[in-house]
């Protein structure tokens, strides 16, 4: 199996669920896993791009057993097999210039015929005819043949064939000396001896050329897997306007990885209709390609962040704390300082960790922790009380908590939860004061070990600040 990404852009879902697919398959059959970088087309070339694909490989955990080769490496070798396919009278050197190419398309478009190169320079043999530019490098075609047809059989898909006189006579090698894709994906899955091809359902369209090219070397074609397109919720083809696409948003949001490999292998993929939470051991013991299905998986955004939100209460206090870390540090104030104390943010850590979806959003979850000074409306600690309730509730807890000797939230509780009925107040609406005082907001973790995590310092002074706000 390989995973055969272009650099001309950073990998988005759809290049990380068929990158999935193959090390899923290679692992479950014991087989190789092979990265290799298509980069042959230099124009439109990424900076960074290759940096990106190997980095998000590595984020998901997809090792790979052979590469990364290099097609840009492989140019000589290219040209060779090109340069049979001429001398055995199955290509030919086409010396069209751009601008007849464009008029030529033009002319198409004007008769509303099929778009594709009108085979001109197919039986000139090796040499240029009378107007031909003498500046222009020829590259290298295909004769595809002009009847007949192409079954391709493909293992999600069953038969599907092609007329032969729909495909046009297309380019091998380029004349700058780069190969296209067809030419050398073909070369390369030959010689990298690669058994099945899993790709997107957009290439199927180009097997019937593929299965040409390995017919004319007299070579044995892989098996052909072609997997489903990934929908938008709107079943339209997922797309930036969906949202986030690109893998590295997704790390970058907090998602786990062990989360975006289980939801990206059930986008055309099940064990079953109801299994989704899987470890990968799991889907790796069970990925077949008989489970892949033709129809098309549909992105669930919702879907997404649930998984990832069981996948974030399933780690252990001090992982989550371990992987929330760069997260605070990155997004919390300024002003707190740096570096964040490992052990106070591991005490921290279980009481949002239920709360969390993703992991960039643990800052906020926690940022009260770290704050010197609470900013809030005063109205916002009364709630629905009155203001002299409010002042009550203050005054009755800082009381009872200037008593106890241990600050800790067992302690903390038997002392002022009493104190609700004793004010005549419902338990509700008192410790929202409470909490409003301690926290600057409305919701958060459970109260008392909140306050035991603060310090009895830091909550009696708010306390007291909250009682002079009022």
């Amino acid at each position: 199996m390989r995973f055969a990404p272009s650099p001309t852009g950073y990998p988005h879902l759809g290049n990380v669920r068929t990158a999935l697919f193959n090390w899923l398959f290679a692992r479950h059959t014991g087989g190789t896993f092979i990265l290799r970088i298509e980069d042959t087309d230099q124009a439109r070339k990424v900076e960074g791009a290759v940096e990106v694909i190997l980095n998000s490989l590595q984020w998901m955990g997809m090792d790979w057993d052979e590469g990364p080769y290099f097609q840009s490496q492989r140019l000589d070798m290219y040209r060779e097999y090109g340069e049979k396919l001429v001398s055995e009278g199955k290509a030919y050197y086409c010396y069209c210039s751009s601008q007849r190419l464009d008029a030529m398309r033009q002319e198409q478009i004007k008769l509303k015929q099929p778009p594709g190169y009108d085979r001109h320079c197919r039986d000139l043999g090796h040499g240029k005819t009378a107007g031909d530019d003498p500046a222009v490098a020829p590259v290298i075609r295909f004769k595809s043949p002009l009847e007949g047809r192409t079954v391709i059989t493909d293992l999600i898909r069953g038969d599907v064939t092609f007329e032969n006189s729909t495909l046009d006579d297309f380019v091998l090698l380029k004349s700058d000396g780069y190969p296209t894709y067809h030419l050398a994906n073909i070369v390369d899955d030959h010689h990298m001896q690669i058994s099945h091809v899993m790709r997107a359902e957009e290439w199927l369209s180009s097997t019937p050329r593929h299965v040409l090219l390995y017919e004319a070397f007299g070579w044995q074609p892989p098996r052909f897997a072609h997997l489903p397109m990934i929908l938008g919720p709107d079943k339209s083809k997922l797309s930036k306007r969906h949202g986030a696409t690109s893998i590295d948003e997704y790390r970058d949001r907090g998602y786990l990885p062990e989360a975006m490999i289980n939801f990206l292998s059930l986008l055309g993929w099940s064990l079953d209709d109801k299994t989704e939470i899987m470890t990968c051991e799991e889907i790796v013991k069970n990925f077949t390609i008989e489970r892949v299905s033709k129809t098309a998986a549909v992105f669930n955004q919702t879907k997404l962040e649930w998984m990832n939100g069981v996948y974030i209460r399933n780690l252990g206090s001090q992982e989550f704390s371990n992987r929330s870390m760069p997260f605070v540090e990155r997004a919390l104030p300024s002003e707190v300082k740096r570096p964040i104390d490992a052990a106070y943010l591991e005490q921290i850590a279980p009481l949002v960790q239920e709360r969390a979806k993703v992991l960039s959003e643990v800052p906020s979850l926690m940022d009260f922790f770290f704050s010197n000074e609470l900013e809030y409306e005063s109205s916002l600690l009364c709630g629905k009380l009155e203001k002299g309730q409010a002042k009550e509730v203050l005054t009755r807890t800082l009381q009872a908590l200037d008593s106890i000797s241990e600050w800790s939230a067992g302690d903390m509780e038997a002392a002022v939860r009493p104190l609700a009925e004793e004010v005549g107040l419902k338990a509700g609406p008192f410790f929202g004061v409470l909490r409003v005082a301690v926290t600057g907001r409305t919701a958060s973790p459970p109260l008392f070990e909140t306050m035991e995590v603060l310090g009895r310092d830091r909550c009696m002074a708010r306390l007291r600040a909250a009682l002079n706000k009022l």
